[in-house]
């Protein structure tokens, strides 16, 4: 009974000491929750304080100094009877009470310079809270407009005035990040809503045959077998806008392994397949192909020749040409594709690349084409790290040259005399415009 006594007593203080110690806890933790946040304001604050503390009391330090070195300490005797350096029986008082005035104004002074010292430092604090106030009274503006920025208010800036320094320059970094997003925000608002009237173009058509052919009271099968066939034509035209805008999607996430590819195989391959769709619009196929190692994924790289040369047979005219040549120049491997055709503008050349944008329209809206071929160009170039070059040809048509890295090659090299395309959207150089 005793031990268990003992064993209850000492159960009782551990917890009781427990309890303490967590109530110390809980009050640390709320007294450190009431003090101030540590901003920069505070800290600049301090800094001033701290600094005019240590600057003043070394001045304080140094007048004192120079006031007691050049106070007399002993009375001295100018002229009189007694031996030099000695002073009158009479004039021993004078000595000891000089000696005492000198302490105790020594006193006075260390006291008083003490006292306006720490009025001084309290003075400064405050006028350094004011000063740190308003010198980053720009930042706060900058941190509230961040704070209240979303996708409805992209059109609203800063237009910070003021000295040129590095806040107003923080300011107009910031004005600036916000037009490339409102640009971002626009161009994808502006490809959401074309992809929404291209894919709803062969839905409504699709629907329209099918109710036209059952609402027909003398339909027979051969008319609902021609129905059938068109809206088959309709659904295969939206597979390849969906298919486009799937590879679109997927080169625009980068690549996840590169392998060794040569442009010149995969361009013959494409030429080949592409014969017969040239001997219909009546187009002659000239190539020139030699070998062009790089590194990258072939299929993608296939779809970006593909897309070049369908392009260039599409927006041609009878009895023109397309050229296509591959080899190696400065270094890096060069796919060339160029065709004849309807003249374009060289200030034209660069909405070419963006989605769903033909020559003289806003939406493709064509048969044969999905309005995304350059686009899908860009990125998987973009992709690649390579280099997109576009010009219009003096006589009509349009000549696209990809510059991949070459295989042994680590990084894009920018060439000179380049516009670089807008638009890569994943932070990669999609290429150079020369216009």
């Amino acid at each position: 009974m005793a031990g268990s006594g003992r064993a209850g007593t000492a159960g009782g203080a551990g917890g009781a000491g427990q309890v303490g110690r967590a109530g110390r806890a809980g009050w640390v933790s709320r007294a450190a929750g009431r003090l101030p946040r540590r901003t920069i304001r505070l800290r600049l604050t301090l800094l001033y304080g701290v600094l005019f503390l240590v600057s003043g009391a070394a001045l304080l330090a140094l007048t004192n100094l120079l006031v007691a070195t050049n106070l007399p300490m002993q009375l001295r005797v100018i002229s009189g009877s007694a031996a030099p350096g000695q002073l009158p029986p009479s004039m021993s008082a004078l000595q000891t009470q000089a000696g005492q005035q000198r302490g105790v104004a020594l006193g006075d002074l260390q006291v008083q310079s003490g006292i306006a010292l720490a009025i001084m430092t309290v003075l400064s604090i405050g006028l350094g809270w004011v000063v740190a106030g308003r010198v980053l009274r720009p930042l706060r503006t900058i941190t509230a407009a961040a704070q209240h920025t979303s996708a409805s208010n992209l059109h609203e800036r800063l237009a910070l005035t003021g000295p040129d320094d590095e806040l107003k320059e923080l300011a107009d970094t910031f004005d600036a990040f916000l037009a490339r997003l409102e640009g971002a925000f626009d161009a994808q608002r502006q490809f959401v809503a074309n992809a929404s009237h291209e894919l709803r173009t062969p839905l409504a058509r699709q629907r329209t045959l099918i109710e036209v052919a059952l609402a027909d009271p003398q339909r027979s099968v051969a008319s609902l077998h021609a129905a059938c066939g068109r809206a088959l034509a309709a659904s295969e035209q939206q597979e390849r806008l969906i298919d486009a805008l799937l590879t679109l999607a997927h080169t625009q996430r980068g690549l996840r392994a590169r392998v060794p590819i040569d442009l010149g195989a995969i361009t013959r391959e494409v030429l080949q397949a592409r014969r017969d769709d040239a001997e219909r619009a009546g187009v002659t196929l000239r190539e020139d192909l030699g070998a062009a190692p790089s590194a990258g994924d072939p299929r993608l790289a296939e779809r970006l020749a593909a897309n070049l040369v369908g392009n260039a047979i599409r927006h041609n005219v009878p009895g023109g040409w397309v050229r296509a040549s591959t080899q190696i120049s400065a270094g890096r491997a060069v796919l060339t594709v160029a065709n004849s055709g309807p003249a374009v503008p060289p200030e034209q050349v660069t909405r070419l690349f963006e989605p769903f944008q033909r020559l003289g329209e806003n939406r493709v809206g064509s048969e044969g084409g999905t309005g995304l071929g350059l686009s899908i160009v860009k990125a998987v170039a973009a992709a690649h790290d390579a280099w997109v070059h576009a010009r219009a040809m003096p006589g009509g048509g349009l000549e696209v040259r990809v510059h991949f890295p070459a295989a042994a090659a680590t990084a894009a090299v920018p060439v000179a005399g380049s516009r670089m395309l807008p638009g890569s959207g994943d932070g990669v150089q999609a290429g150079h415009l020369a216009g």
